[in-house]
């Protein structure tokens, strides 16, 4: 799908006097509600949601900063703030309640809505939870060198001018396992929503996230050992940064989760096995629903 087609299928959302890119097919039917990873946008769901939209309400979007949403250069892009971000858009949805469905990122975007719910607000109900290849457990996740420069609060914004666009797919490209499924059109898109609205110049900031996934940990973290929703943790088990060793110890601590395992595949499951990770999920909400 080109990115005027995807652009197409959406619209822009005043959101904290911000504008965010969403896109809703709405029908009577469940809603899932997806959070998209970095350095990606919710373009990285393009080619599952044919596999769903007949049976769900789909609602994705792009986080202040990513894709087609606003990307301003006098803003935190604290995850804690793009919570708040997505609460008030699905609340600006008319949306009641909610499968969340998390990756990378996401997933910790994810968490800090399960800390609000669980302190009792919770605007749009979460009936269930699936958590993919996201790196919450920070100390155990594997960062490649690029990730950890640019996270660097002085360093990184030197990085980042440094970053081209053949680089871009050739560190996307190594985090794939089946290299023959990896799509160069789709990293070009990738990169053009990137850049788009001078989304390089934002980009160091929204690359701190890692940081805080260390500095909330004792917030964040916690919280999954109280989650009292169903909750799916859907792995692909080959990626190299959010390794599967996260998913075996948020399989420990999240009480009564189901834990999933894509084998042969690498961090963009979505992407690299669409069928197969929609299936699964298909096959979750239907029991939660």
């Amino acid at each position: 799908m080109d990115l005027k087609e995807w652009k197409n299928k959406g619209k822009l959302v005043e959101v904290q006097n911000h504008k965010l890119f969403c896109i809703h097919q709405k029908k009577d039917k469940p809603t899932i509600a997806f959070l998209h990873g970095y350095p990606s946008t919710s373009y990285d769901y393009y080619k599952i949601i044919p596999f769903l939209e007949n049976d769900f309400s789909i609602v994705v979007h792009d986080h202040l900063g990513f894709g087609f949403s606003d990307k301003p250069l006098n803003y935190s892009y604290s995850l804690i703030e793009q919570a708040e971000m997505a609460i008030e858009l699905w609340r600006q949805l008319g949306l009641k309640e909610i499968h969340l469905v998390a990756h990378d990122y996401g997933t910790t975007i994810a968490n800090e809505i399960i800390v609000r719910k669980q302190m009792g607000y919770e605007p749009v109900k979460i009936k269930s939870l699936t958590l993919s290849n996201g790196s919450m457990h920070i100390e155990l996740a594997k960062l490649k060198v690029i990730q950890k420069l640019l996270k660097h609060p002085f360093y990184g914004k030197f990085v980042v001018k440094l970053m081209h666009k053949t680089t871009f797919i050739q560190q996307m490209k190594s985090i794939w396992f089946d290299k023959s499924r990896f799509d160069d059109q789709e990293m070009e898109n990738l990169w053009t929503l990137l850049l788009h609205n001078n989304g390089k110049e934002a980009l160091h900031k929204v690359s701190q996230y890692n940081n805080e996934r260390v500095k909330y940990w004792h917030r964040w973290i916690p919280a999954l050992y109280k989650l009292d929703i169903p909750t799916l943790i859907l792995w692909a088990q080959n990626d190299p940064i959010a390794v599967k060793a996260i998913a075996e110890q948020l399989n420990k601590e999240i009480p009564n989760s189901t834990y999933v395992k894509i084998d042969n595949c690498g961090h963009y499951p979505m992407l690299e096995q669409a069928e197969i990770w929609a299936n699964e999920i298909r096959k979750f909400v239907e029991l939660s629903a």
